[in-house]
């Protein structure tokens, strides 16, 4: 009885592993691999992966870009087009995971269900950005990265200006090549 409850350990343990989605962002200053959370943020990630196998991060930008604090990308094109999205999707803030260092965490506006394909990367830990921290929503946390924590670090000490109105775009863009799955 003893060996068939640990093999059936082993066989669920494996399952879950092998269900694990990642993905590869390949950028202008290298590839960054994500580990994908399903069971925290379902919705979140099924939102994140359609954009992936829609093709549309091809060509976006990391546009605001925080030495000591973040990255973000997936909304602009290399001149600061912003790219039509899908509706917004549900916000998941609440699922227990939090904004630390090499969590990846959907951007949104002040309202929380208004996350559409802007993602950021966090390069330290932001706990502010947490569920609850200021007493209301957070920021939806739905990765970690798994390798490229250095290109995450590269990105961010890029020298930076302002576009128009948008601040802390770097001087020399960084691009998105692509998101694609790890197969």
């Amino acid at each position: 009885m003893r060996h068939l409850i640990l093999t059936a350990l082993t066989l669920l343990a494996f399952n879950a592993q092998a269900q694990a989605t990642q993905v590869d962002i390949v950028t202008s200053q290298g590839t960054i691999r994500v580990d994908l959370n399903e069971q925290a943020a379902p919705k979140t990630v099924a939102n994140f992966l359609r954009y992936v196998d829609e093709g549309f991060y091809k060509d976006t930008i990391f546009h605001r870009v925080m030495r000591g604090f973040m990255i973000q990308g997936g909304g602009f094109t290399q001149d600061m087009g912003r790219k039509s999205t899908h509706k917004a999707v549900a916000y998941e803030g609440d699922n227990g995971l939090a904004n630390n260092r090499g969590t990846l965490a959907m951007a949104r506006t002040q309202d929380p269900n208004s996350a559409t394909s802007q993602f950021f990367i966090n390069q330290v830990d932001n706990h502010f950005l947490n569920h609850g921290a200021r007493g209301g929503p957070g920021y939806t946390v739905f990765g970690t990265v798994l390798a490229g924590m250095e290109v995450v670090d590269e990105i961010a000490a890029s020298n930076t200006h302002k576009v128009g109105p948008y601040e802390n775009v770097p001087s020399t863009p960084v691009m998105i090549e692509s998101i694609k799955r790890v197969e």
